[in-house]
């Protein structure tokens, strides 16, 4: 069951690099609040370079975060959970203060 549940995690990881590399050349989808919650006209005119930087950061700790899940199935350190918190905790960090900064930019 545990490898299972791994190989499924470590799929969600890769699915979640791919993305990330995407944003980061700025090709698809733009997966960041500011742009979807912006009406039509703002999207035209908004400079979605900080967006897609922002969102491929996103999405690397998130991989990141799977692939140490991936592993701890597999390897069973114990350790590797407080790897995982720390990863969460930037993460949450990270979202919050370049959302604060972004919203004192405009």
């Amino acid at each position: 069951m545990d490898l299972v549940a791994a190989i499924f995690v470590l799929l969600l990881s890769i699915v979640c690099a791919v993305i990330s590399v995407f944003q980061f050349k700025e090709k698809g989808f733009l997966f960041n609040n500011a742009y979807i919650y912006a009406s039509k006209p703002e999207k035209e005119k908004m400079d979605k370079t900080p967006h897609y930087r922002q969102s491929g950061i996103v999405f690397t700790f998130i991989s990141a975060i799977f692939f140490c899940i991936a592993a701890e199935y597999l390897l069973k350190t114990g350790w590797l959970w407080w790897i995982v918190s720390a990863l969460t905790a930037a993460l949450l960090v990270y979202a919050v203060v370049s959302s604060v900064k972004d919203q004192i930019k405009r």
